[in-house]
């Protein structure tokens, strides 16, 4: 039985991960968050994986703050871009495997077609330079690494925009949000059930794109939250990006094409408003 260690156990994708590994018994897991294992430590990630004998590493771990992010560059750059090739180098030690997750943000979304994993690269934030050094850094010092790109990931757990949205929504009467800047919700149990799948059909090294199907806005992203949450008291108003001023720079469009991770793995991607119910719903019941 293959040991998998998952990083960032307590983020939003490592809680999900954690749920699904009691349906996937197939594997002896080891979940961390920094308290357990800080992997801004090298010498500290490289005795923990030769200690437990680690088979593979899914890194959820990140700086995620994205304007925080442009004033913590120390700090960003540590998790994001040196914490990846310390685990890339301790479990290829071993000779085994990563699954390191990253973003949208490594593209500056200038384009208007979806992006695919061999598009060039141009992040324009400190969060998204951070990220893609990550991706280098992993991809340099494991050869038996898989870099998944994501983007606007929500979920039950964890701070993100739907439990945002359900809250102002019952506190305020109006609410701005951006309607140009375009991309993909993407529910981070669907995120997790993809890297089961990878887990199970074998590693196959490179970069794959997922987010669930389907394109929005924010704005549109806000307005189907309310629409499933039953929210009529709140007026939900469309925003330009310039209305509404961040520290930093977000794509404007960054769609990702994921004709890839389905074709190699046989990933089964469901619809972003499918998805989004089932979160709501989960977030109205609890």
């Amino acid at each position: 039985m293959k040991n998998v260690l998952i990083t960032g156990a307590n983020g939003q994708l490592g809680n999900e991960m954690r749920l699904l590994a009691e349906k996937n018994t197939g594997y002896h897991y080891y979940f961390t968050d920094v308290a357990e294992l800080d992997i801004c430590d090298e010498k500290a990630v490289a005795a923990y994986i030769e200690e437990h004998l680690i088979d593979i590493v899914v890194n959820c771990a990140a700086y995620t703050a994205v304007d925080k992010a442009e004033d913590n560059v120390e700090l960003c750059d540590r998790l994001n871009h040196l914490a990846p090739g310390y685990l890339a180098k301790a479990i290829q030690s071993r000779g085994g495997a990563l699954i390191q997750v990253s973003t949208d943000y490594v593209f500056d979304g200038s384009a208007h077609v979806p992006y695919g994993e061999g598009q060039p690269t141009c992040p324009d934030s400190v969060y998204g330079s951070t990220k893609l050094a990550g991706e280098q850094e992993a991809l340099k010092y494991c050869s038996s690494t898989v870099i998944i790109r994501t983007a606007w990931l929500y979920s039950a757990f964890g701070n993100n925009f739907v439990k945002t949205m359900l809250r102002l929504g019952k506190e305020r009467e109006s609410l701005g949000v951006v309607f140009d800047q375009i991309g993909t919700p993407t529910y981070a149990r669907d995120l997790a059930a993809a890297i089961f799948t990878i887990l199970d059909k074998g590693i196959v090294p490179g970069v794959y794109h997922f987010s669930n199907e389907g394109v929005c806005s924010w704005y549109d992203f806000a307005k189907m939250i309310f629409r499933l949450a039953g929210i009529t008291s709140c007026q939900v108003k469309p925003l330009h990006t310039c209305e509404y001023p961040a520290k930093a720079n977000r794509p404007h469009y960054s769609v990702l094409d994921k004709t890839l991770i389905k074709e190699t793995y046989g990933v089964e991607i469901p619809y972003w408003v499918d998805s989004l119910q089932e979160c709501v719903q989960k977030l109205l019941t609890d």
